[in-house]
C-alpha cells in the first residue's frame, strides 16, 4: 500500500503572535516533523496544504501576509507539493485528489490544523474517496470553542473530534505510527 502523509494548514496564524493561535501548536507541530523525517528518509510523498484566504483584511490566513505562509519549522524541500485551498476540505477545488491519484497513493496519513475544522472535513472526505485514512491524533491542534456562551476547553474539543474521526480513519499517536502499531 503506497502512503503519502498530508500536513493540513500549518501556518504562521495558528501560532503565537498569529491572528488565530491554536491551544499548544507547537506540540502537534514537533510531532508532525518527526513523521516529516520519517517520510523524507523512506523517500514516501510529503503533500503540504496551505489555506489562504483571497479576501483583504481576512480574520487569518490573508493572502500574501506572513501568517498565511506555512510554518519555517516544516520540512519543506524544493520539490514539495504544496497544494493551496480557499474551504476546510482539502479536496475541494483543488488538485489534491488527482495529485493523490497520479502519484499512486492508496492510504493518507492525516496531520495538521485545525482538528474540529479543516482536519475532520478532509479526514471524512478522504475516508469517503477510498485513500483510507490514518489519522495522527497529536500531530494536530485545535483551540477552546464558544457554543451559547459556554467556553469548550481545546482539550475537549480535541478528544471529541479525534473520538468522532474514529469512524472515518485509524486514529493513532505518531508513536504507535512509527512503531508500526496499528492501534
Amino acid at each position: 500500500m503506497k502512503q503519502a502523509l498530508l500536513i493540513i494548514d500549518i501556518q504562521n496564524d495558528y501560532f503565537e503572535g498569529g491572528k488565530n493561535e491554536l491551544y499548544e501548536p507547537e506540540k502537534a507541530l514537533l510531532k508532525v516533523n518527526q513523521l516529516e523525517e520519517k517520510f523524507l528518509s523512506e523517500q514516501k510523498n510529503i503533500i503540504y496544504i496551505q489555506h489562504i484566504k483571497d479576501q483583504i483584511n481576512a480574520d487569518f490566513f490573508e493572502v500574501g501576509t506572513i501568517g498565511s505562509e506555512l510554518h519555517p519549522n516544516l520540512k519543506v524541500q524544493e520539490d514539495s507539493i504544496i497544494i493551496e485551498k480557499h474551504f476546510p476540505n482539502s479536496f475541494l477545488n483543488t488538485s489534491l485528489e488527482e495529485t493523490l491519484k497520479k502519484l499512486s497513493i492508496d492510504q493518507l496519513v492525516i496531520c495538521g490544523m485545525m482538528t474540529q475544522m479543516c482536519v475532520d472535513s478532509t479526514t471524512r472526505a478522504a475516508k469517503e474517496l477510498g485513500f483510507q485514512p490514518i489519522l495522527i491524533a497529536d500531530g494536530t491542534a485545535t483551540k477552546d470553542l464558544i457554543f451559547e456562551d459556554e467556553k469548550v476547553l481545546a482539550e475537549n474539543v480535541q478528544l471529541s473530534f479525534l473520538s468522532a474521526l474514529q469512524n472515518f480513519a485509524q486514529v493513532i499517536s505518531t508513536n504507535k505510527f512509527l512503531k508500526g502499531i496499528k492501534r
